[in-house]
């Protein structure tokens, strides 16, 4: 696909292209210069993460707190043996 490189030096990334790679104004770029070849890479940012991974339903945060409290005392007691 062509474009056409404007007097500021600015390029419109195609909407096929910013469809395909979920590219949204204001999103990061990088240009990647390799030899003769410039790649445009898409910057993912944590916020663009978000909500990936489900996170575990705890029904109470002391019960998240005993299960982190009982996991450290494991680590510590296999690194004293």
């Amino acid at each position: 696909m062509l474009s056409t490189v404007s007097t500021k030096g600015q390029v419109t990334i195609p909407m096929d292209i910013r469809s395909l790679f979920h590219i949204r104004p204001n999103d990061r770029v990088d240009f990647i210069v390799e030899g003769e070849r410039i790649f445009l890479m898409p910057v993912k940012t944590l916020k663009d993460l978000r909500g990936v991974v489900q996170a575990k339903s705890w029904s109470d945060s002391s019960e998240e707190r005993d299960v982190a409290k009982a996991a450290v005392g494991r680590r510590v007691k296999a690194e004293m043996s």
